[in-house]
This record gives C-alpha cells, sequence and structure tokens, in this order.
C-alpha cells in the first residue's frame, strides 16, 4: 500500500518536470523560430497571410498537436512497458537513466558537446500544405524528425516514465509533455499577430532558455541517480497526507 502511495506521491514533482520540459522544448532555439513557417505552410498561406487573418491556423495546428503527440503516447507506453518488463532492474535502469540525463544536460549546458544533438533529422511531410491530413502528418513527423533537437528534454521524460514502474504513469507524463510542447503551439495559432511579435522578441533570449534547460536535466538526472524523488516522494505524503487517497 505505501509503495502505491509513493508512486503516486513521486508522480506529481514528474508530472511538473515534464510540463516544463515541453514548455521549455517549444521555447528551445530549434523549434521556437520554426513555428511561424510551419503554421503557414499547415494553413497554405504566407506568413504574411497569417498575421493579415487570411486563414485561421487553429485548425491545422490542432491536427499537427494530434500528430505529435499520438507519436509521443506510443513512445511513452513502450518506455514505460520497457521498464515495468525489466522491473528487477528497476535500481540500475534508474541510475543509468539518470547519468544519461545529466550527460544531456551538460550539453545544453556546453560543457561537454554530442554531436548527434546538433544535428535536426528533419522529415517532411509532402506536399499536403493546407489540410487537415497534412499538418496530422507534419505533426508525426516533427515528433520523429526533430528527435535530436528535442532528445534531451524527451529522453529526461522517457527515463522518468521507464523508471516510474507503471504503464499508465508513464503514458500519462508523455502526455503531460505533448501539453507543454503543445498548448504554446496552439495558443501561438489562436493569438498569431501578437505570438509572432513575441517570438521575435524572445529569440535574443533562446541561448539563456537552452541553458536553464541544461539546468533543469542535471537536476534530474541527479534526482535519478541519488534516488532523491522517491526521498520527494515520502516527503510529499508526510506533508501533505491527502495525497495518499489520490489514483
Amino acid at each position: 500500500m505505501l509503495g502505491i502511495e509513493l508512486a503516486e506521491a513521486a508522480f506529481l514533482p514528474a508530472a511538473f518536470v515534464a510540463l516544463l520540459a515541453g514548455l521549455l522544448s517549444f521555447l528551445s532555439p530549434c523549434v521556437l523560430p520554426i513555428v511561424p513557417p510551419y503554421l503557414a505552410y499547415m494553413t497554405g498561406v504566407n506568413v504574411g497571410g497569417l498575421k493579415s487573418g487570411e486563414r485561421s491556423a487553429v485548425g491545422p495546428a490542432l491536427m499537427f498537436v494530434l500528430g505529435l503527440s499520438v507519436v509521443f503516447l506510443v513512445m511513452g507506453f513502450a518506455a514505460s512497458a520497457f521498464g515495468r518488463a525489466f522491473l528487477q532492474y528497476q535500481d540500475w535502469l534508474t541510475k543509468a537513466a539518470g547519468v544519461m540525463v545529466i550527460v544531456m544536460g551538460l550539453h545544453f549546458l556546453h560543457v561537454i558537446r554530442i554531436p548527434f544533438l546538433d544535428q535536426e533529422a528533419r522529415l517532411e511531410a509532402g506536399e499536403q500544405g493546407g489540410s487537415a491530413f497534412g499538418a496530422f502528418v507534419l505533426g508525426l513527423a516533427f515528433a520523429f524528425g526533430w528527435t535530436p533537437c528535442i532528445g534531451p528534454q524527451l529522453g529526461m521524460i522517457l527515463s522518468l516514465a521507464a523508471t516510474g514502474g507503471e504503464v499508465g504513469r508513464g503514458t500519462a507524463l508523455l502526455a503531460i509533455y505533448a501539453l507543454g510542447l503543445g498548448i504554446p503551439f496552439l495558443l501561438s495559432a489562436i493569438f498569431i499577430s501578437r505570438s509572432i511579435g513575441l517570438m521575435n522578441r524572445i529569440k535574443p533570449y533562446l541561448g539563456v532558455i537552452e541553458r536553464v534547460m541544461g539546468v533543469l536535466l542535471v537536476v534530474v538526472g541527479v534526482m535519478l541517480l541519488t534516488g532523491a524523488f522517491a526521498a520527494f516522494a515520502y516527503w510529499l505524503l508526510e506533508t501533505f497526507p491527502i495525497l495518499a487517497t489520490l489514483g
């Protein structure tokens, strides 16, 4: 019973990390700059047409987010199933995941450089611009093709999913990550003129955002390596006993 309660409590900080990682992924140097041209392509107009309201980008953006969410949910299910299959090696799996996440965080902090993570293996969606199906396919392609770019953030959440030992919670973590990445994309489509201006103002700070992501990765990696997530879950249960009734 305590193990179940502990798992429920440990999910809360992991869910917060997943949401924050999704938001920082959206703000990363290789995602934020391509948002306006992606919205334009999916809507079938140029960026100027978007700003003038020639067509609404909300529908295509929704299909795009649906496409990438499908891929992330499948990844979360697979990672969780893998972790459950090797439950007897959970301690080793958690420590290995912690080391991997720390290394990726150091890459973002420019302490070390991993050439693979500096590449963008983009997959094209074909000549489907301006259609709902094309936007959905582009979302699928984005989730697969930008893996080197958003890989460190995604890898961190997959590590949390794999070490959680529960398929449902692991899949939920990837759903939350998809929300963190997808909601800003939808808001950008809804408030297109304001969002393009805001993105232009954010661009000079993309390097800072990248380093914030690096710090988050290192902190989460250390927590995985030292078992601090479990300790924090104990603290949550002791401080907020109502958490034992959740789930």
